[in-house]
């Protein structure tokens, strides 16, 4: 379908191999199935919006999954949209008008996407949102001011011209014979002036059209830039957010470790890591898989005998949005009585098999039988009870970002082992 509105499509066989090409390349857009081999469909949006150089590339998943709450979810992660298994021709231009992808009926303007070619050699420092150039558009602007007039001009020029020799040439005619009755003036005569004031007029308001279809587009730009130089503002404060609270959660994870007591004499359990998870993430994936991956390895190099026990705990993050759409952490600067939601409602929709990848569920499956079932790997939720860092007291004058510090540090994975004496 995408071909026959002669677009340049290129496949990817599985979400790995479509991350591997993005290293490289910089589509206008990727339409991502939620079903495939390894990593799946939801996974791969997730991977692809916290890469800073994919983030802005938009995403419709192509499913046969039905109901809001996918729908919700997809969102949450990132995807713009969900398209159906029977999807038909209709819904396919409409999703490529909303992309920019094909020019709109109403507006032939260039699309916004263009196609960018990442140099690989380059490394990244901080991905920051590419502003509009409104010199460029000013210039442009200027020149077609200036091509108009040239226009009018040479127009007034020509049709005063043709006037005036047809004048002469009336008043040289020899009259034969006078007119015993008053006549009244040719009609012919007055024609061009008649053509050259509607021209002129035609003219007129084709400028005063253009002029302020290019006033309009300039203040969308400056819009545009202003609304990029915010984002960009809140992407900085968020990630400082992020860090401040891992620290704290690390301060606060030691301070109880510290404190804690053997449970019973025939057993010692020791923190081994804390992981946090940002809102929207499923808690057993990504940097916990690693984390996970990474502790088994060791243990079974030292020949431990016990128990891995992963516990997953949930922040309760003030949060704007609605059901349908999905939720997102509120703005730092906003207060927390104009949150419309305080919660953690997709952790809330999770079911067992949702909380964890597949990855993560068959490295958890495999340690036991391939440790001769000296290593156990236990998986609690520990739901929003057992949270290191205090929340803020509720007033007026509390903000969205000061509550999500404590819960983005709440939200989180611990791992612990137990050794069997």
């Amino acid at each position: 379908m995408l071909e026959k509105y002669g677009i340049d499509v290129e496949m990817a066989e599985s979400a790995e191999q479509a991350i591997e090409y993005l290293n490289q390349n910089r589509p206008d857009a990727i339409f991502m199935d939620h079903l495939m081999p390894g990593m799946d469909g939801l996974q791969a949006v997730q991977a692809i919006k916290s890469n800073p150089q994919t983030a802005m590339i938009p995403i419709m998943m192509y499913t046969s999954q039905e109901g809001e709450l996918y729908v919700g979810q997809a969102r949450a992660l990132g995807a713009m949209g969900v398209l159906p298994k029977q999807v038909r021709p209709v819904d396919v231009s409409k999703v490529l008008y909303e992309l920019r992808l094909l020019p709109d009926r109403r507006d032939r303007r260039d699309p916004a996407l263009v196609p960018v070619e990442l140099d690989a050699t380059a490394g990244v420092v901080e991905s920051k949102p590419a502003l509009p150039d409104t010199r460029q558009l000013e210039a442009t602007v200027k020149d077609q001011s200036v091509e108009m007039r040239r226009f009018i001009v040479a127009s007034l020029d020509s049709f005063a011209s043709r006037i005036v020799s047809e004048v002469r040439g009336v008043a040289a005619t020899p009259v034969a014979e006078p007119s015993p009755l008053p006549t009244a003036p040719p009609l012919a005569s007055s024609w061009p002036w008649f053509l050259a004031l509607s021209i002129t007029a035609a003219t007129t308001v084709v400028c005063a059209v253009s002029w302020a279809l290019s006033r309009e587009a300039l203040t969308k730009a400056n819009a545009e830039i202003a609304s990029l130089a915010a984002s960009d503002a809140d992407l900085r404060h968020a990630r400082d957010e992020l860090a401040a609270s891992n620290k704290e959660l690390t301060a606060a994870l030691a301070a109880s470790t510290a404190n804690a007591a053997p449970e019973t004499p025939s057993s010692a359990a020791v923190a081994a890591r804390v992981e946090s998870v940002p809102y929207g993430e499923i808690p057993f994936d990504r940097s916990r898989l690693d984390a996970l991956r990474d502790l088994l390895a060791k243990l079974e190099a030292q020949g431990f005998h016990g128990v891995v026990k992963i516990t997953s705990a949930e922040g309760l993050f003030c949060l704007t949005g609605n059901p349908t759409d999905g939720f997102v952490p509120a703005n730092p600067n906003v207060l927390l009585n104009k949150c419309d939601l305080v919660g953690n409602p997709f952790e809330e929709a999770l079911t067992a098999q949702q909380r964890q990848s597949l990855a993560f569920a068959n490295l958890v499956a495999g340690v036991r039988q391939r440790t001769s079932g000296a290593i156990t790997v236990v998986i609690e939720n520990a739901g929003a009870s057992r949270g290191v860092a205090p929340y803020p007291p509720r007033n007026e004058s509390v903000t969205a970002g000061e509550w999500n510090r404590a819960a983005a540090a709440n939200n989180r994975v611990e791992f612990w082992t137990e050794t069997n004496f």
